[in-house]
């Protein structure tokens, strides 16, 4: 059972994936193991946000850990989750009418007087 419907998800997969750059091969003989699609990476990276469990109980034999990790900070190097993240919240602004510009936050942490 999926972390999350597919109905949200796929929206999101593919205004993900025109972020994605392009990825070059550039292993000199052409010989080493298939990269993992990104799709499945992704789907990894959802249930891991979702459920808040390790990447290592996520992983199992259509991804490994490490690749989820490694995968993930290639992203957060080209700087994908940066523009993801505007996306979403701009998508969730025009279903809920979310108008984050005009927030004040007033915050206290005081001890009660009575214990």
């Amino acid at each position: 059972m999926p972390a999350v419907p597919s109905w949200i998800t796929d929206p999101l997969w593919d205004q993900f994936q025109a972020l994605i750059p392009p990825v070059i091969d550039t292993h000199p003989l052409g010989c080493h193991n298939p990269r993992i699609p990104d799709r499945i990476v992704f789907d990894k990276l959802v249930q891991v946000l979702v459920l808040g469990a390790s990447y290592a109980k996520i992983a199992d034999s259509t991804c490994s850990a490490t690749t989820i990790r490694t995968r993930r900070d290639e992203w957060i190097t080209a700087g994908i989750f940066a523009r993801l993240e505007q996306l979403c919240l701009t998508a969730y602004d025009q279903v809920v009418g979310l108008d984050l510009t005009n927030i004040t936050v007033d915050g206290c942490i005081v001890k009660a007087p009575c214990g």
